[in-house]
């Protein structure tokens, strides 16, 4: 079994190498966004609570998210594993994950914490803007981001670095490197 969370700031590469990750594994992708727009398409109840917060431009309360994910996390389909990305994002939402986890008698095995400079993220972020047309991402709005990841995650890895399950791994050159350096890290 392996149970995994993807951690990094903004543009290390989380999303194209968890799709890298659980395809090789052979374990489901559990994102936050997935679930939120999963549920927002669905029209559950968590989902139109979710949409009232994203429709006022808010963000999603924890205890929504929260239950989003214990639902998630009570599926067949993460019984021989899954990899969490964009949960948790603070030491609340730790706390809360360790006691969805316990109820179902498992736990994480690995924090895998993708790290990369802040210059070459910007470089790499302005880049993406560029070519998907999104004016919003300046580079103010960008270090603003790093500034808050750094801020919030922090705590987060704090935790798990003192429980030792962090794999730090660089997430930045080549994407098939990046993703053989994954592995070779989490078969060590």
């Amino acid at each position: 079994m392996t149970r995994l969370l993807i951690i990094g700031p903004p543009g290390a590469g989380k999303g194209t190498q968890t799709a890298r990750i659980c395809e090789r594994l052979n374990v489901p992708a559990i994102s936050t966004g997935d679930i939120f727009r999963a549920n927002i398409k669905e029209q559950t109840e968590l989902g139109k609570e979710a949409q009232r917060y994203t429709d006022a431009g808010n963000l999603v309360p924890d205890s929504v998210t929260n239950s989003m994910v214990r639902d998630r996390l009570a599926q067949d389909d993460v019984n021989n594993g899954f990899l969490l990305d964009g949960y948790p994002r603070t030491v609340a939402q730790v706390e809360e994950l360790d006691s969805i986890l316990e109820a179902n008698g498992t736990h994480l095995d690995v924090v895998l914490l993708l790290t990369a400079d802040n210059d070459e993220l910007v470089k790499r972020l302005l880049g993406r803007a560029q070519d998907q047309g999104r004016t919003d991402d300046t580079e103010d709005v960008i270090r603003h981001r790093l500034d808050v990841y750094d801020q919030q995650t922090a705590p987060v890895v704090g935790v798990y670095e003192k429980r030792g399950i962090v794999t730090e791994v660089d997430g930045l050159g080549d994407i098939d490197q990046v993703t053989e350096r994954i592995m070779a890290a989490l078969a060590s």
